[in-house]
């Protein structure tokens, strides 16, 4: 998820025009008499809720007259190299965006002030404690996605299997795919890549860890680590569709789903919307998980930079754009990912639409989740990960020998 243009937002006509993306800002606007400006550097809003931040920044400057905000979006593509050369630069926004991910990189750094004084009991715990590093918080939460099991209602009631439950296992999921499973009409029982993305996720519902606490060393050439590979790999021509079948080509798992030959389904809820107008019922309910429950967030966090001389004024933009009921409220009805906010009430516009059903799941699963090991390497650990584990799907070598493999070259990374 990358959930997770240029603009500039101010009180003059030039800064509002460039707020709707007709414009770009090349410097930080003069600060009217008696006023901050803090300049803001984002992503999301590029391509579409351009104005949903507009709205959200005129709301915020109504009740802090004396602060404005000047935004530059920048397409995501280009965003973390804009953002590297500008904190290297000495020239960074007071404020940007980051997925957790980067976070991670740019908390270590010192590139990031503490926040202080935050009300941290507004936000969902997990999301809030993903921008907290040693102790000290350095962002908060903008706003989310995750991962839950999707299932086919009718599919279910046509093999006479019991639907998922939130009580559900890895050993309930299996059996319930093998019965729901009809090879000769070509209807799967279960669908979950065999990547880098889901490894990690099981291997935290099997107790296992990807790294160790310091992130200095691989650990998941371990027997949970082996056991949570051998869950996904086994899955692959029994209950779950081959590469020859093919798994893994664009928008496969999602058109198997919503033709009705696909039971059970683990992925996003960014897919909500796609699957609205399927011709059968379906639901969700949070992942099964083995030896307890882990779902897969992905989150976007605001952080201020700590160079920033306007670090105060940053601070109150971030946590209005976080958390404010404009921001919510704008959020919620331009589907501009989910808000972060710790209480449901808010969210009845989402949690109240028909499908699926149970969006409950969507949040209940905030309270068990696992966050993606980051490494300065990020991309190479995820790519042989991903390939030693698509060798052992194939065939081509054992389970342990790729876990094994794969933990000597990701030691590699870390050595390097």
């Amino acid at each position: 998820m990358r959930l997770l243009k240029f603009a500039a937002v101010g009180v003059t006509a030039a800064l509002a025009l460039t707020a709707c993306g007709q414009g770009s800002a090349t410097k930080e606007a003069a600060a009217p008499a008696g006023k901050s400006v803090v300049r803001y550097l984002n992503f999301s809003s590029n391509d579409g809720h351009e104005k949903d931040l507009t709205a959200i920044v005129n709301a915020f400057q109504t009740a802090n007259p004396d602060i404005t905000v000047q935004v530059e979006t920048v397409p995501y593509a280009d965003y973390f190299t804009k953002l590297q050369t500008s904190v290297a630069g000495g020239t960074a926004a007071d404020a940007f965006e980051l997925n957790y991910e980067n976070f991670v990189t740019y908390a270590s750094n010192g590139s990031l002030a503490e926040l202080k004084d935050v009300d941290g009991s507004v936000y969902k715990k997990s999301l809030y404690d993903a921008f907290n590093a040693d102790g000290k918080q350095y962002g908060v939460p903008e706003s989310f996605s995750n991962v839950v099991l999707f299932y086919n209602k009718a599919l279910f009631k046509k093999a006479g299997v019991a639907e998922p439950t939130a009580d559900w296992t890895w050993k309930d999921e299996q059996a319930a795919a093998a019965k729901l499973t009809d090879k000769g009409a070509k209807v799967w029982g279960d669908y979950q890549p065999v990547s880098y993305n889901e490894f990690y996720k099981v291997l935290a519902q099997n107790g296992g860890e990807l790294l160790n606490a310091d992130r200095s060393a691989a650990t998941f050439n371990s027997p949970a680590g082996v056991e949570a590979a051998k869950f996904l790999i086994d899955k692959v021509g029994t209950t779950m569709p081959t590469e020859a079948d093919g798994a893994g080509t664009p928008d496969f798992d999602s058109k198997l789903f919503k033709s009705g030959k696909l039971a059970m389904w683990h992925t996003g809820i960014w897919m909500f919307s796609a699957m609205a107008d399927a011709p059968f019922d379906w639901d969700v309910v949070v992942e099964p998980g083995n030896t307890k429950k882990a779902s897969a967030m992905f989150v976007n966090g605001l952080v201020v930079s700590a160079a920033s001389k306007n670090a105060a004024a940053a601070q109150k933009w971030v946590t209005f754009l976080a958390s404010s009921d404009e921001t919510t409220k704008t959020r919620l009805a331009s589907s501009w990912e989910l808000p972060p906010v710790g209480d449901e009430t808010k969210l009845a516009p989402y949690l109240d639409q028909k499908k699926p059903a149970n969006r409950k799941a969507v949040f209940t699963a905030l309270e068990d989740t696992v966050l993606p090991p980051v490494i300065e390497r990020q991309q190479e650990m995820q790519d042989l990960v991903t390939q030693e584990l698509t060798s052992a799907a194939a065939g081509r070598k054992p389970v342990e020998k790729a876990l094994a493999d794969a933990q000597t070259k990701v030691n590699g990374l870390l050595k390097k």
